[in-house]
Formats: structure tokens, sequence, C-alpha cells
């Protein structure tokens, strides 16, 4: 299930945001809120968001206003090529909380959301196969979360 697809601003109300390298250049944040059923039946609520570039002119002419709904959908890609070839580390698939990232064999997978305006394109995914790592991983987060819990409660002994 699919909410609308909302224009963000950053902390102090900017929707343009220009970048840190090159100030003629820029993005504009989206989100959306989607909720899914696992192929194992459990159901997940994310918020995906995905940037538009653009020069800061253009991205501006689109008089984007903080809040603003926008038509269409944010899909996911993966790839087994990174996106951004400069840092492909920014584009991991990390397995939740543990830091884990996804790989095929020994191949890291890599994930993006871009902003669809028409709403027809679908998410293009990638199975991993290093479950065992993750499932380790997981189970290590869990005992670590478990103690920082007791740790933490006023009331234990």
């Amino acid at each position: 299930m699919l909410s609308k697809v909302y224009v963000t601003a950053n902390e102090v109300g900017q929707v343009v945001i220009p970048s840190k390298e090159n100030p003629n250049y820029g993005h504009i944040r989206v989100e959306q809120k989607r909720t899914v059923i696992t192929d194992k039946g459990w159901v997940r609520s994310k918020v995906l968001s995905a940037l538009m570039h653009g020069t800061v002119d253009e991205l501006e002419s689109l008089g984007f206003m903080a809040g603003e709904i926008l038509p269409g959908k944010i899909i996911i890609k993966e790839s087994l090529t990174p996106f951004n070839a400069k840092e492909p580390s920014l584009d991991f698939k990390i397995a939740g909380k543990t830091g884990i990232v996804c790989m095929v064999n020994e191949q890291p997978i890599y994930r993006k959301c871009f902003y669809n305006q028409s709403g027809t394109d679908t998410d293009e995914t990638i199975s991993h196969t290093n479950g065992e790592a993750i499932r380790q991983a997981n189970i290590k987060f869990a005992e670590t979360e478990e103690v920082a819990d007791v740790d933490n409660d006023p009331f234990s002994l």
C-alpha cells in the first residue's frame, strides 16, 4: 500500500538544497510511506526517500513547497553495479540495524530509491545470499539490546 509522495524541507525550511561541491546544482528530497507484506507474511511499514537532482534554477522553477503532494511513487532499484562510481559504499544495501552489507556471493548489492512521476515503474530487487551472516548478526544485536535494556532498567537488581 502506498501513501502519497511528499516534498520535504531541511531544518531551516529549504526545499531546494544546493550542493556543497557546486552551488549551481542541488536536489529536492521527496518521501513516501509504504506498507508491504514480505514473502514470509510480515507486514512492514517503511518511509522511502528519493532525491531529484538538477540545477538550482531548474529545481526552483518547479515551485515546490514543503509538504506538497506529488503524483507518482518512489521506487527501489537494486543492482550489483554501483550507482555512484566515486563512492559506491554510499548505496550499499544494509541488513537492518546489523550493519551487514547484503551480498550475492562475494558481491555487494547496491540499493537506491528514485522518484517516478508516472507511478508506472516497479521495484527492482535482488535477493541476498549471505543470510546466515545476517541471522548471526541479528542474534548478536538482539542479545546486545536485551543487555542494554536490563542495564537501563531502574528496577533491575
